[in-house]
């Protein structure tokens, strides 16, 4: 029972605001105190991180101890934040100066902040040999405008939850693994099952896996400058593809109108074939639909033209105006290690995003007699070598996301052309 609530629980939050809520008893921090070296002279640093009590209340109380004692003098101060509650309460504590030395945030929160230089760059502070046990592709997602602003620390990538008797009711022997054989699968799957193969989701607030698609297939998004890449023929095709999918009938009308939640229903009631998610989610299809869980099986992650995949990242950052810096440094380093990766991401069924965690036989090796949970986890651990963080690191991604998202069902709709929706998108970024 342990294991099976700590799927469910990590899943749903290192989906990295694609797929993220929870529902976890938590403490609340007092934002308002400051990390400061107390009448003895011991520096304490102050730790948050997001909705992780009570679950993993022993794994930190054991980490902290260990670092405590291999770093005399310095105390850490854990403090775990509600997950709704995080952005406001560290913009509460940035702007009022009395941010916490070490923060638990998604790169895209956090690249927000690092354009408001509220973070303490690290390129200076981090040896190459630290640097480089990271993996490189993940290193990425932490920096803006070539500088580090945070470590990355625990990581997902989506995995294809297919039902085994759907594809086999259409006639169809292996799941897709391109988003051109998608469409094909989508057609056939719809043509002799009646049912549909996938749910994306349109709705701006929710889901970028769209917005990546973009890059899966060729496109680029932003140039060098900033300004809109995606008026170019790939961009169109894309912008094209969806909207072809959608007027076809192949996909549920209220991709438009709900989230990815909305995909999993469908996929739990089976009236989809493919689900696109987090391994960890054949957790909740086995607990809410046990028959469609026994027909499903997982494969590589859909993606296009250029086989990209993309991974979820959670990382941790350090505030400028902290006042400890070398001890926050120190901590932040410990917590992301080789040794302390691997065991928090076996306990909580999530992927590391050292290099030598990441090829521990734990991931690597699946028994003859695995459960698909396992499989999975290994398919899921496999694609990191050649996973990225698609989207580019801005500040305003969910900008971008939005503009996209809404021209996009215009012309889905049938209220403007491809090409108007993909030269009014454009316009309206580069005039933002």
């Amino acid at each position: 029972m342990r294991r099976r609530k700590t799927w469910k629980t990590f899943g749903i939050l290192a989906l990295l605001g694609l797929v993220m809520s929870w529902a976890i008893s938590s403490c609340s921090p007092n934002a308002s105190t400051q990390s400061n070296p107390s009448a003895s002279g011991t520096a304490e640093v102050e730790f948050w991180t997001m909705q992780l009590q009570p679950q993993f209340t022993d794994y930190f109380n054991q980490l902290i101890a260990q670092f405590e004692s291999e770093n005399p003098g310095v105390t850490v101060r854990w403090v775990d934040v509600p997950w709704g509650d995080m952005q406001s309460r560290i913009l509460t504590a940035v702007s009022a100066g009395t941010a916490p030395d070490v923060v638990n945030l998604n790169p895209d929160f956090a690249a927000q902040l690092a354009g408001r230089n509220a973070w303490l760059e690290l390129d200076d502070r981090i040896s190459e040999g630290d640097r480089q046990a990271y993996l490189p592709n993940i290193w990425q997602a932490n920096t803006l405008d070539g500088k580090t602003f945070g470590l990355p620390w625990y990581l997902t990538t989506n995995v294809t939850i297919y039902n085994q008797d759907l594809l086999e009711q259409a006639g169809i022997d292996e799941p897709p693994t391109t988003y051109e054989e998608l469409a094909q699968a989508a057609q056939q799957i719809r043509e002799r099952t009646g049912k549909y193969a996938f749910f994306k989701t349109f709705v701006p607030e929710d889901s970028a896996e769209v917005l990546q698609s973009f890059v899966q297939m060729g496109a680029e998004l932003i140039d060098e400058q900033g300004n809109a890449a995606f008026d170019s023929p790939e961009g169109r095709a894309v912008f094209q593809y969806w909207t072809d999918l959608y007027q076809e009938g192949l996909m549920p009308r209220e991709a438009l109108t709900q989230g990815h939640r909305r995909a999993i229903e469908l996929y739990q009631a089976g009236e989809l074939a493919f689900l696109t998610t987090g391994p960890q989610f054949l957790e909740t299809v086995r607990t809410n639909a046990p028959a469609i869980a026994e027909v499903s099986e997982t494969a590589d992650q859909i993606s296009g033209s250029t086989g990209k995949k993309n991974v979820a990242v959670m990382n941790v950052v350090i505030p400028r105006n902290t006042d400890q810096p070398d001890a926050a440094v120190d901590f932040a380093l410990f917590l992301t290690n080789d040794t302390n990766q691997l065991e928090f991401a076996k306990a909580a069924n999530v992927l590391p995003s050292t290099v030598a965690a990441a090829q521990d036989s734990y991931f690597t090796e699946v028994s003859a007699d695995a459960s698909t949970l396992e499989k999975a986890r290994s398919v899921s651990a496999r694609q990191l070598q050649d996973a990225e963080v698609l989207l580019p690191t801005i500040k305003d991604i969910k900008e971008l996301q939005k503009i996209v998202y809404d021209n996009l069902q215009g012309a889905m709709l049938g209220e403007k052309t491809v090409e108007q929706a993909v030269e009014d998108a454009a316009a309206e970024w580069n005039e933002r």
